[in-house]
């Protein structure tokens, strides 16, 4: 991956190559994101709009036979590369995921809505056949909560892939200007107490206003998800210890799943307030 990075830094003509290229396959849509997120972070803005319009094409085409998820893919990246560009803040620019994943997910049913029709008869067919209990169980409200699930669960991927595709052009422009830096920025990733409080607004105030809730549970939830994994890995960074322990905290994570999950989401939460990192003490560099 260095070797790509230091082969797109290298002028625009081979930026524009690689991101044209990998869009059009659709396996490596996630590297022409990452291209563009890299060259916004390190030129600019304006240079990354010059090479994302090459690469919006065939994102467009895939876009025009059913598949989004190249262009909604690249619109992440660039709107978070972008505002962490500008503003030098993770808080601000995962925010503006949030926000955007809210919009994809709303626009989702009014652009694709045979694509979506298609997948929620399908989700039904497959319920009402495989899991005949639950199906009685929702009665007529089936069809509405896995519509709501299919858009959640689509707008929520790209972001997380968005999301991701930002991390990976920051961490290639750290390792090829700024040894170590993602790594800091990532082990020091921590919301504001307003931020962190709007966060779960946004998480559980969905459905009282009449939006799917779960698409802005998992919108609200996410910039929570990532600060929760960046006080772990800075917790563990602090004190010195293996890198064991985080295999064993991700192992944790898939087999308890969701009350881990909330757990992680709660010490986001108080981490806001407390900053729980500034008050571990150190190991001590002789131990």
């Amino acid at each position: 991956m260095r070797a790509l990075a230091q082969f797109v830094m290298r002028g625009p003509l081979q930026a524009g190559g690689v991101a044209v290229a990998a869009t059009l396959v659709p396996l490596l849509f996630w590297i022409g994101a990452a291209v563009i997120g890299l060259v916004i972070l390190r030129l600019g803005v304006r240079q990354g709009l010059n090479i994302g319009l090459w690469a919006l094409l065939p994102a467009l085409g895939w876009a025009w036979v059913n598949d989004p998820t190249s262009l909604v893919v690249l619109l992440q990246v660039f709107v978070v590369a972008s505002v962490l560009r500008v503003s030098q803040s993770w808080e601000k620019a995962l925010m503006s995921g949030t926000g955007l994943a809210i919009v994809t997910g709303w626009l989702l049913p009014l652009i694709y809505p045979d694509m979506l029709d298609s997948l929620v008869q399908t989700g039904v067919q497959f319920y009402e056949q495989y899991n005949a209990e639950m199906a009685k169980t929702f009665g007529d409200s089936l069809e509405t909560v896995i519509r709501q699930t299919m858009i959640a669960s689509m707008a929520g991927t790209y972001l997380m892939v968005g999301i991701g595709m930002t991390m990976l052009a920051r961490s290639w422009q750290a390792k090829l200007y700024n040894p170590g830096g993602f790594q800091k920025e990532f082990h020091a990733l921590r919301l504001s107490p307003a931020i962190a409080v709007l966060c779960v607004v946004i998480t559980v105030g969905g459905s009282f206003i009449g939006l799917n809730p779960m698409l802005m549970g998992w919108a609200g939830a996410f910039p929570l998800v990532l600060a929760g994994l960046g006080l772990i890995h800075g917790s563990v960074r602090r004190k010195g210890l293996s890198g064991q322990w985080l295999v064993l905290f991700y192992l944790a994570l898939v087999f308890l799943g969701p009350s881990l999950m909330i757990l992680l989401l709660v010490l986001a939460f108080v981490d806001s307030w407390l900053d729980i990192r500034g008050r571990i003490k150190p190991a001590d560099p002789a131990e």
